[in-house]
């Protein structure tokens, strides 16, 4: 495989229109000078979630201490963490009036916890300050540690979520300090202690459909609830390059496997990110068997 970019095919399409509601989510974070995954990582959602009235969160500065291949989002030394963030993002949450919200971050490798304490204290405050918004925190390995671990835990967070982000056999390569059986074992531990767990894959870096297969049986040995599967997309010329775009009926495949290996949602598509229209899946899920 050379690289030679392949051509985007006609189904990656993306959403940069801004509706009045996008355009209040947009001044509510400048406003309150907020980062977000969709404008830090370029996300080709950024149109509909902001039309949709969501976002993604940011938090803990966004500069990350990992240099991932496949990643937008700067690598370097972060700033110290900033005591009112917490309090700016529940702010935000409230102005913008979200039922759901994400909240993610850069790896903090630099920091004693990892940023766990941290992180819980940005969900603890978006919760007292919305408590009947739902919160998802899609978080780091918290520098690998069980103990971080379990200093992030709240009662106060809905969904726990931590990606893989590729199959196994290019992890090593394209996420050089992670490690693909520390992130599984985080996800068992949070799925143990009675959350709903949620993580996501991306395809089209170079794996092989067994691969895929193989992923997606090594997260349901996790007992994962909801697993979303998406298109590599590369950010710039220096990153990854994609090996592979799969049509919208190889994505709809995928999602079969999954459920037919008994995960209890994938959702896979071309568009799919980890944190797209999260909201609705959440509400599918959790009908049911609430934790």
């Amino acid at each position: 495989m050379d690289n030679e970019q392949i051509r985007k095919p006609v189904w990656i399409k993306t959403n940069l229109k801004d509706s009045e509601t996008a355009k209040g989510v947009r001044q509510a974070l400048e406003g309150l000078s907020l980062n977000t995954i969709c404008v830090e990582g370029r996300c080709p959602n950024i149109g509909t979630c902001f039309n949709h009235g969501t976002a993604t969160f940011l938090i803990m500065g966004s500069i990350c201490t990992r240099h991932c291949l496949y990643c937008n989002v700067q690598s370097g030394k972060p700033m110290p963490l900033d005591e009112t963030e917490p309090q700016r993002v529940a702010e935000a949450v409230k102005r913008l009036r979200l039922k759901y919200v994400v909240l993610t971050s850069v790896t903090r490798d630099d920091l004693e916890d990892g940023g766990s304490a941290f992180f819980r204290q940005v969900v603890e405050e978006v919760k007292k300050v919305n408590p009947n918004t739902k919160v998802e925190a899609l978080v780091p390995d918290f520098k690998k540690n069980e103990e971080y671990w379990k200093a992030f835990i709240t009662p106060q967070l809905d969904v726990f979520a931590h990606n893989v982000e590729v199959v196994r056999p290019l992890f090593p390569k394209l996420r050089p300090a992670g490690d693909l059986d520390v992130s599984l074992s985080m996800l068992k531990y949070f799925k143990s202690k009675g959350f709903l767990t949620k993580t996501g894959f991306m395809v089209g870096v170079g794996e092989s459909m067994e691969d895929i297969v193989n992923m997606l049986e090594e997260l349901l040995n996790t007992g994962v609830d909801i697993v979303t599967i998406g298109q590599y997309l590369q950010p710039s010329k220096k990153h990854w390059p994609v090996h592979k775009y799969y049509t919208p009926e190889e994505f709809k495949q995928l999602s079969e496997i999954g459920q037919s290996l008994g995960i209890p949602a994938v959702v896979s598509g071309p568009m799919v990110r980890s944190s797209y229209l999260a909201d609705q899946y959440f509400s599918q899920l959790s009908e049911p068997h609430n934790h």
